[in-house]
């Protein structure tokens, strides 16, 4: 079942709720469609939360030699930024469609507010998301000299409107991140998390609620 909720704010974003996992290659279609008719000014802007069934999908920066399990997960190449990702149940993807015509056509300033979001989002349950300038995502120190990625990110910009977006790791399975080397970080000194993973009862519901109160905060309104 998918939920729609109009938020009642100048920026105007529609915001979409899909209680059971979308299939990758529905998601792709869903989100082409979007972005043409947003390009059209057809359709508002849209933030669609959703979670996929377990698969794995390669960037345009992928490498082969990362890919460590080949027939665990289907595998699905994308035009988006980024490397090999995992997505899976428990892990909250957000694919976010903005006209960044209308919200200033700055790439990296675009990305730098997925990741304040996330931080922000994260900072509600007294986690603190960081950035690492020579590794894409946000991450948490674990204070034993070792840090896990929480979120990941990975963009696609079509005459300057997005789509693709963030996935940040509530509870899905964190073993299932053996089948590839997450944006080809090394396994000896990073590793990969979860709110469950850190002692945090965090539902998906709490999660959603937390990016939709900070969304509005990080991005600036339309003009």
């Amino acid at each position: 079942m998918t939920k729609i909720i109009e938020i009642p704010r100048k920026s105007g974003v529609e915001w979409t709720f899909s209680d059971e996992p979308v299939p990758y290659e529905r998601a792709l279609a869903v989100m082409e469609k979007r972005v043409g008719n947003i390009r059209r000014e057809k359709a508002p802007e849209l933030v669609w939360l959703l979670e996929h069934p377990p698969l794995l999908t390669a960037g345009t920066s992928a490498r082969p030699e990362d890919l460590l399990d080949r027939t665990r997960f289907p595998v699905f190449e994308t035009g988006r930024g980024g490397q090999y990702t995992y997505h899976g149940p428990g892990q909250r993807v957000i694919y976010v469609m903005l006209d960044l015509k209308k919200r200033g056509p700055d790439i990296r300033k675009f990305v730098h507010a997925l990741e304040e979001w996330v931080i922000r989002a994260l900072a509600r349950f007294n986690v603190k998301g960081e950035r690492r300038e020579d590794r894409i995502g946000i991450w948490v120190d674990r204070n034993n000299g070792k840090e896990d990625k929480i979120a990941a990110l990975g963009i696609r910009i079509r005459k300057w409107v997005s789509f693709h977006g963030i996935a940040i790791n509530v509870e899905p399975d964190l073993s299932h991140f053996n089948a590839i080397r997450p944006c080809g970080i090394d396994a000896s000194q990073f590793g990969v998390t979860s709110l469950v993973d850190l002692g945090l009862p965090v539902s998906m519901e709490d999660l959603d609620l937390a990016l939709m109160e900070t969304f509005a905060d990080t991005f600036e309104p339309r003009d």
